[in-house]
C-alpha cells in the first residue's frame, strides 16, 4: 500500500520487536528472482531497488513503454502478467488500488499458483483480507504490505515497510524484501493488519495536513502571510508527538488526561476557530466535525475528561463503539 507520508513522519511507525533493519548491501550471486507488476513511480522504485541489490528482476506494466528504463538497467520485460508471474517465486504488486490489482491478477491465477504475492498497493483492510481470500482459493501464497515513505527512499535506509500475513512466509521472503531497504515490520498474521495501520496513519497525516492548509487560509484571510505563520505552525506541530503518545497511553490504560486538558476547554477553542473562519467566509467543515464530536462528550456530562474521549465520540458518530 504505497502511501504519501514523508519518511520523517512515518519512520516512527516501525518500532515493534518484529522489525528488521536496513539490508542494502551487495546481494549474493544466488539472489532470488523477483517480479514486479505495476511500474508507476513507486513500482519502478521497487524494481530498481531489486535490480541494484542483484536480484534478477522481471517487470510488467499495462503501458509497456514504462518498462523501458528498467530494461536498460537490466530488468526483463514480460509481455503478459502470466509470463511475469511464471518468471519468479516472488511477485510484488504495486498498482493504483485493489480493483486494478484484481483485474491484472485474476487472468493469471494459474501462473501465480504456488508462488507468493506481496501486495504493496494502497487500499482498505477489508479489501486486503478479500484479496488474501482470493489468493488462498487459488493456491497463491499472500503477504499484504504498506509502503510508508516516498519513492526516493526506496532501497535506502529511510524506507519504511509494514507487512502482514503468515509469519513463516514473510520470514522465507525477507532476504529478498530486504533489498527494498530501510526498516520493515511484520505486524501479524491477519492480512488486513498492514492496511489497518496504513489507513490509520494516512488518516492522521491527511487530517493534519488539511488542518494546516485551513490554518494558512485563515491566517491569509486575517492578513497574515504564510511565511509569518510557518515558524509558529512548526512549533505547534512539535506538540503533536508527545500528545499522540500521551493519548495512546490513556486509551490503553483506560485513564483520563482531563486534569491536564479538559475536553470542554478544547471545545471552546474549536468554537473560536469555527467563528473566525466563517466570519471570513471560509469552509469550516473540518473543524465543525471535530467540534461536534467534542460537544457530544461535553453534553454527555464528561466535559472534565481528556481529549482521548474524542475517540469514543467519533466511533459513536458512526454507530459503533470504540474498540478497546
Amino acid at each position: 500500500m504505497a502511501s504519501d507520508i514523508p519518511s520523517a513522519t512515518a519512520s516512527a511507525t516501525a518500532t515493534t520487536p518484529s522489525t528488521s533493519t536496513d539490508s542494502t548491501g551487495p546481494a549474493s550471486p544466488a539472489a532470488s528472482p523477483v517480479t514486479v507488476i505495476g511500474l508507476g513511480p513507486m513500482g519502478s522504485a521497487l524494481a530498481r531497488a531489486f535490480l541494484r541489490a542483484g536480484h534478477p528482476t522481471t517487470v510488467w506494466n499495462r503501458t509497456a513503454a514504462k518498462a523501458e528504463p528498467l530494461v536498460a538497467e537490466g530488468a526483463v520485460r514480460a509481455d503478459t502478467v502470466a509470463e511475469a508471474a511464471a518468471a519468479s517465486p516472488l511477485v510484488v504488486v504495486c498498482v493504483i488500488d485493489y480493483a486494478a490489482a484484481e483485474q491484472v491478477l485474476a487472468p493469471a491465477a494459474d501462473s501465480l499458483k504456488g508462488r507468493t504475492v506481496v501486495h504493496l498497493t494502497a487500499d482498505t483492510p477489508t479489501r486486503a483480507r478479500a484479496m488474501a481470500d482470493w489468493a488462498r482459493q487459488n493456491g497463491v501464497d499472500y503477504i499484504d504490505g504498506a509502503i510508508m515513505t516516498h519513492t526516493e527512499t526506496i532501497g535506502g535506509p529511510s524506507a519504511v515497510f509494514l507487512y502482514s500475513g503468515p509469519a513463516d512466509l514473510y520470514a522465507e521472503h525477507r532476504p529478498t524484501l530486504d533489498a527494498l531497504g530501510g526498516t520493515a515490520t511484520h505486524l501479524g498474521e491477519d492480512p488486513g493488519r498492514a492496511a489497518s495501520f496504513d489507513v490509520a496513519l494516512l488518516d492522521a497525516f491527511w487530517t493534519a495536513m488539511s488542518g494546516f492548509a485551513h490554518a494558512f487560509a485563515l491566517a491569509r484571510a486575517e492578513g497574515v502571510a504564510a511565511g509569518e505563520l510557518a515558524p509558529f505552525a512548526a512549533g505547534i506541530s512539535e506538540l503533536l508527538g508527545s500528545s499522540i503518545t500521551e493519548i495512546a497511553a490513556h486509551l490503553d490504560a483506560g485513564t483520563s488526561s482531563g486534569a491536564e486538558a479538559a475536553i470542554v476547554s478544547a471545545a471552546a477553542g474549536m468554537e473560536h476557530v469555527v467563528e473566525a473562519s466563517e466570519a471570513r467566509g471560509l469552509d469550516s467543515g473540518i473543524m465543525r466535525a471535530a467540534l461536534a464530536a467534542a460537544r457530544r462528550v461535553v453534553d454527555s456530562g464528561r466535559g472534565d475528561a481528556g481529549f482521548e474521549t474524542m475517540v469514543d465520540a467519533m466511533a459513536l458518530q458512526g454507530g459503533q463503539a470504540a474498540a478497546r
